[in-house]
């Protein structure tokens, strides 16, 4: 595995003076070959025209050293295909001329994959789609480990969305069970890891992973739905009824420690059967006067 290595070359703006002083000894070898022709010597005034082409050659080579780094940038250095290093300090500067240099972003990215069907843990298929947020960290890794990072980035993305989303239940009404839809923070960790661990050999840094799309397949929305809802309802009255039968423990409990009133068993399963009605009814209770004895 190539590992990254820093090699930042040196500052521009001080080496583009001196490597511009040639440039005068060009002009300045051209004008007096020009001066020797006038003159009549040609043999003088071809050696000053080589020299000037000659020393021309050599500025520009040097002057192709130079480059620019912008901020949150990086140049790859490559010596005849050697990895020789990179650059990351932002601003111009120069190294070997022969090297060759290639830019790589090092700024936060991101991108939605496209909308994935699978199957969660329960068989159902489902739609789902995710944001990542990434950046190269690796330089070395970006560049020689992989063919393409940036496509790289994208295919296993998909590939550890797809994987992780048939780790999980699309819903659940239990609150210890992790769903898609209800344990978005869980769900969200599990699926970062798992991009992570594909793209560590691309050196490429997860950030943060994130479902912008979950639902049901068409072929299923509708029947899913519906079971969906019914199982909200039940859930909902095991709750209500949970909540009356305390209320009723909790109401006879007080009448016997305060000593209201006495009651025999079969009085109690009228007023818990009463109670119970009311608590547990979808509509307001309509109470009866009776204006006869208890048992009439």
């Amino acid at each position: 595995m190539i590992r990254e290595r820093l090699r930042q070359g040196y500052p521009g703006l001080l080496l583009l003076p001196l490597f511009l002083l040639p440039l005068l000894g060009t002009l300045g070898l051209w004008r007096q070959g020009i001066i020797v022709v006038q003159r009549g010597a040609d043999g003088a005034a071809a050696l000053y025209f080589i020299s000037a082409i000659a020393l021309l050659v050599v500025e520009v080579v040097l002057l192709r050293g130079f480059f620019m780094v912008g901020p949150n940038e990086a140049r790859v250095l490559q010596l005849f295909g050697d990895y020789v290093g990179t650059a990351k300090i932002p601003g111009l500067r120069w190294a070997n001329p022969f090297y060759t240099r290639r830019k790589i972003s090092l700024r936060v990215r991101n991108f939605e994959s496209a909308k994935l069907k699978v199957n969660d843990a329960d068989g159902n298929p489902i739609e789902i789609a995710a944001v990542v947020v990434w950046r190269v960290t690796e330089t070395a890794e970006a560049s020689f480990e992989v063919d393409d990072y940036e496509h790289y980035v994208r295919v296993q993305s998909e590939a550890a969305v797809r994987n992780a989303a048939t780790s999980y239940p699309y819903d659940a009404h239990e609150d210890a069970v992790v769903s898609l839809r209800g344990s978005t923070a869980v769900v969200a960790e599990h699926l970062k890891g798992e991009v992570q661990s594909r793209l560590q050999k691309a050196g490429v840094e997860v950030l943060e992973v994130r479902i912008s799309h979950l639902a049901y397949a068409p072929e299923i929305a509708a029947a899913m739905l519906q079971r969906q809802q019914a199982g909200a309802i039940i859930a909902a009255r095991e709750r209500i009824v949970q909540g009356a039968v305390g209320m009723v423990e909790m109401a006879l409990s007080m009448l016997s420690h305060k000593g209201i009133v006495e009651l025999d068993e079969e009085r109690k399963a009228a007023m818990v059967s009463n109670l119970l009605v009311v608590l547990c009814g979808e509509r307001g209770a309509q109470p009866i006067v009776n204006t006869g004895t208890i048992h009439q």
